[in-house]
């Protein structure tokens, strides 16, 4: 095991930058570069001694990497790439549609073990840290119902999916939490919210030239898994109005699971986040599981993995001894 952890970023967007800027607070972490399908002169990072490489160059640098963070979108670019390179490396990734987790985590599973790689999948927040609480209170209040709140914030991945919509030329969504229902959780109401009570999706477009609204709008409402299952409000606006006024990444949201022990006490408990950038804290959350899958990796941990099968102690870079000593 090296001393350092040596890093690979492979792709370069609001994601990798994150990842960039993460990575130069973990001393124990290096960057080998970063790696992308664009061409790499036209690339400009944001730290000058990071190296930008061409994405073909990846597969002559599996000596060099100890954990590829993949940057790319849930929607197009991790299905394909995420069992491709866990083939040749061990990866981190933040795939984020939910419904299709269980056929993403087999598909990268079995490249992985093949090839004896460690791959973790679905890293972030939500999935991620959320998944977490969602089953911490499950375990815990197993009399009880989780609700999960996200909001009001920028979604990377809705907004991924919303971009490549035929005739959108930019765009942004917002996921806004339904300030009723929150409030009914937290008095211990347990309601039922169908998915459209719970939230409503707001999307800001630009459209390409000669786009027609009316096609787009329903081509974004009706797009499963995404807008589907929601009640969705899409604005058309210029260029100019969408760089003044959503270049912003905030973002943030809180499990919540309500019930009961013993003779009807009532219990709540809550886990929230309130993020100035969405991708930043995302990318911070990669770095820290990328170090637990290195550790992993280490051990002869191999396949695909998800948090819940990480020890949280394998995400510090301190001692076990610290820990113990200091936060136990």
């Amino acid at each position: 095991m090296s001393e350092t952890i040596r890093i690979g970023i492979a792709g370069y967007g609001n994601l990798g930058r994150g990842v960039e800027a993460a990575l130069a607070q973990n001393p124990d972490m290096s960057l080998v570069g970063v790696f992308t399908r664009r061409d790499p002169a036209t690339v400009r990072a944001q730290r000058s001694q990071t190296q930008v490489f061409a994405w073909d160059t990846l597969s002559s640098r599996t000596e060099d990497i100890d954990v590829l963070i993949l940057c790319g979108g849930s929607k197009e670019d991790l299905p394909v790439q995420g069992p491709e390179l866990a083939g040749s490396f061990n990866t981190v990734d933040s795939y984020d549609t939910h419904a299709q987790i269980p056929e993403y985590f087999a598909a990268v599973d079995a490249r992985a073990q093949a090839a004896g790689t460690t791959a973790l999948i679905s890293t972030g927040w939500d999935p991620g840290l959320f998944s977490l609480n969602r089953m911490f209170g499950e375990a815990i209040l197993p009399a009880g119902q989780t609700y999960t709140f996200w909001g009001r914030g920028v979604s990377q991945g809705h907004s991924d999916a919303l971009r490549r919509v035929p005739g959108v030329a930019a765009g942004v969504q917002y996921t806004l939490p339904a300030a009723e229902a929150v409030d009914a959780v937290r008095r211990g109401e347990n309601p039922d919210l169908p998915t459209r009570e719970a939230h409503t999706r707001e999307c800001f477009v630009v459209l390409a030239e000669g786009a027609d609204a009316d096609e787009v709008h329903e081509a974004i409402v009706t797009m499963p898994h995404y807008f589907e299952p929601y009640d969705v409000t899409v604005h058309f606006i210029t260029g100019e109005e969408l760089a003044r006024d959503h270049t912003g990444m905030p973002h943030g949201g809180f499990v919540l699971r309500s019930g009961e022990t013993g003779e009807s006490n009532r219990q709540l408990i809550e886990f929230g986040l309130t993020l100035g950038d969405n991708p930043g804290f995302t990318a911070s959350v990669l770095v820290a599981y990328a170090r637990a899958t290195h550790r992993l990796a280490a051990s002869g941990r191999h396949g695909a993995l998800t948090l819940f099968d990480v020890p949280p102690g394998l995400l510090s870079p301190r001692s076990a001894a610290e820990l113990r000593a200091d936060l136990l």
